[in-house]
């Protein structure tokens, strides 16, 4: 990670609590998970300001990959669009503005991710668990935020994704509790 990544992610830590950003150890932990697997193709849903954006791009700069990242909302995603812009990362990064749902079952069905992150609203994490299914590749990772934080809304999500039985699941002890599921 060069300087001035290091220093936007510092500055971006500022506004963590207005654009509900990941911590600085989940954003570490997904970084770390996708330099060891070597992912290629991630896609995120929920870009906000670009801090989680950040840390996933860096990371596939190192791996040659490609991000897909999904927000609704266009101010935030002007934010992100700069964010990653300063930081030279643009070349690995495709922004989509719009409901999530929509954009992944009309747009991204042709795809297969290595690892999908959901950090979106947390009631339709059941919804956007259903739809990235089709399109995660055996072996791939669904990563998603704030399961501890905001449990009674995620509860659908982690009740379907702990008793399927193509995955094997863990909630990690991150802030806010990151899940970690294995596509077997």
């Amino acid at each position: 990670m060069d300087n001035n990544t290091v220093v936007t992610l510092e500055k971006l830590e500022q506004t963590s609590e207005e654009f509900w950003n990941i911590s600085h150890q989940t954003g570490n932990f997904i970084s770390m998970l996708i330099k060891a697997t070597g992912a290629k193709n991630v896609l995120e849903l929920g870009t906000s300001n670009g801090y989680s954006t950040l840390w996933i791009a860096d990371a596939l700069q190192s791996t040659e990959g490609h991000l897909t990242t999904i927000e609704f909302w266009e101010k935030r995603q002007c934010l992100a669009r700069k964010t990653i812009e300063d930081c030279g990362l643009s070349d690995f990064v495709t922004f989509k503005i719009g409901q999530a749902y929509d954009i992944i079952t009309q747009e991204l069905q042709q795809e297969c991710y290595d690892i999908v992150f959901i950090d979106a609203n947390k009631q339709e994490y059941i919804k956007f668990f259903e739809a990235v299914h089709p399109i995660l590749k055996k072996g791939g990772i669904i990563l998603a935020d704030n399961v501890l934080s905001h449990a009674a809304k995620v509860k659908p999500f982690i009740d379907a994704i702990s008793n399927h039985i193509e995955y094997q699941s863990q909630v990690l002890d991150l802030p806010d509790g990151l899940l970690m599921a294995y596509k077997l």
